[in-house]
C-alpha cells in the first residue's frame, strides 16, 4: 500500500483528494494536516467523509510526512516550495497542486506569484504532471508539478493542432469560465452566494496568473513561441471549467480524425461526435476532458470546446492520475467515477 499523506486538508482541493483517495485500493491515508483545526476529526468538518476517513487533522510537525511514499500538497501557493526539499531528501515523493513548480522561469514566477521562490534549485527537476503529454516523465519523477485548471482544459483543446502543426500559433485565443469554487474555500465577497448567483463576469483580462503556464505548455509543443489571448470568467457555477478556443487553420485537414487519433487510449480524455456540445455537467465530480471540435461555415477558424471538473481532472483527480503513473499502478485507479447528473 502507498502510504498518503495530505499537506492543507482543509480546502475544497484537499477534501476532493480525500474524496477519491478514501476509495483507492492502493493507498493507506496516514496524515492530513492543518494547523487552524488540528485535532479535529476529518469528517467533523466533512460529513461525506463519515465511515470513509477516520483521521483527524495534525499539524505538519506531528504529522511524520518523511514517512510517507508520497505527499501532496494541497495549499496556497508558496507553501510548498517550502518543505519539499526536505521530503525529497527523505526519499518521499511529492505531488504539489499548487503552482510552486510549474513554471521554469523564476523571474517569471516571481512576477505573477510575488514573492521569491524558496527552492530555485528544484523547478528545474520538477515534472510538468499533464499526463496527456508527460507520461514517461511522470515515471521516473521525484516532484511532480500538477497542472492548474484552465491550463489543463485550454492546452488539452489546443494539444492536437499544435502538434500537427495545421494552425496559426501566433494568433490563439482562449475564452474560458469557471465555477466559483476554482477561487477557493475562503471568505471571498465575490465568491459570495449574493455576489455570484445570477451573475457572470470577465475577471484578469488584463493579465491572469495561469497565462505564462499555459503559454509555456503550449510553446514547448510547437517548439516556437505562441501567441494566446486568455480571458477568464466567473460563472454562478460551483464547479466546472468550460473552455472554448479559437485558432486559424493554416492546413485543410480532417479535424475530427486529428483529434480521435491523438486521443486514442487516453481513458481521460473523451472526443465527443462531430457537432457535439459538450456541458459542465457531463464531467462534474470525474476525472474526464470533454471535447468536441468545429470548423464553423467551413472557414479558416477552428473552435474547439473543452470541459473539465475544475477540482477533478483540473486538480484532485489529475493528481491522483498522476500518482498511479508514479507508483505504476494501473492509471484510472480510484477514478473509475461515473459523473454527477444532475
Amino acid at each position: 500500500m502507498i502510504k498518503v499523506g495530505i499537506v492543507g486538508g482543509t480546502g475544497y482541493t484537499g477534501v476532493e483528494l480525500l474524496r477519491l483517495l478514501a476509495r483507492h485500493s492502493g493507498v493507506k491515508l496516514q496524515a492530513v494536516t492543518s494547523r487552524k483545526e488540528a485535532g479535529m476529526k476529518v469528517a467533523e468538518m466533512y460529513p461525506s467523509l463519515r465511515g470513509w476517513v477516520d483521521l483527524a487533522f495534525s499539524t505538519p510537525e506531528d504529522a511524520r510526512l518523511t514517512e510517507c511514499d508520497v505527499v501532496f500538497f494541497a495549499t496556497p501557493n508558496g507553501i510548498a516550495m517550502q518543505q519539499t526539499g526536505e521530503l525529497l531528501d527523505a526519499g518521499v515523493k511529492v505531488i504539489d497542486l499548487a503552482a510552486d513548480y510549474r513554471i521554469k522561469d523564476l523571474s517569471e514566477w516571481s512576477k505573477w506569484y510575488g514573492m521569491q521562490h524558496a527552492s530555485p534549485d528544484l523547478v528545474e527537476e520538477a515534472v510538468y504532471g499533464l499526463p496527456e503529454i508527460n507520461r514517461a516523465a511522470i515515471r521516473d519523477a521525484r516532484l511532480i508539478a500538477n497542472p492548474g485548471c484552465y491550463p489543463t482544459a485550454v492546452q488539452l483543446g489546443f494539444l492536437p493542432l499544435i502538434e500537427a502543426g495545421v494552425i496559426d500559433a501566433g494568433s490563439l485565443i482562449a475564452d474560458c469560465k469557471s465555477g466559483v469554487s476554482g477561487a477557493g474555500r475562503k471568505a471571498e465577497v465575490g465568491a459570495l452566494f449574493a455576489e455570484a448567483g445570477d451573475n457572470f463576469k470577465a475577471y484578469g483580462v488584463a493579465g491572469h496568473r495561469h497565462l505564462p503556464e499555459i503559454r509555456q505548455g503550449l510553446t514547448r509543443i510547437a517548439g516556437v513561441d505562441v501567441g494566446l489571448t486568455f480571458v477568464p470568467h466567473l460563472t454562478p457555477l460551483i464547479r466546472g471549467i468550460h473552455a472554448t478556443l479559437y485558432a486559424k487553420i493554416t492546413q485543410d485537414v480532417d479535424l475530427q480524425a486529428l483529434f480521435e487519433q491523438r486521443y486514442l487510449g487516453e481513458q481521460f480524455v473523451d472526443v465527443l461526435p462531430a457537432g457535439s456540445h459538450p456541458e459542465t455537467r457531463s464531467v462534474r465530480g470525474a476525472n474526464v476532458c470533454r471535447i468536441a471540435v468545429h470548423r464553423p461555415q467551413g472557414g479558416d477558424t477552428v473552435v474547439i470546446l473543452s470541459v473539465i471538473d475544475n477540482l477533478v481532472k483540473g486538480a484532485a483527480g489529475q493528481a491522483v492520475q498522476n500518482m498511479n503513473i508514479l507508483f505504476d499502478l494501473p492509471e484510472g485507479t480510484g477514478l473509475d467515477i461515473v459523473p454527477l447528473l444532475p
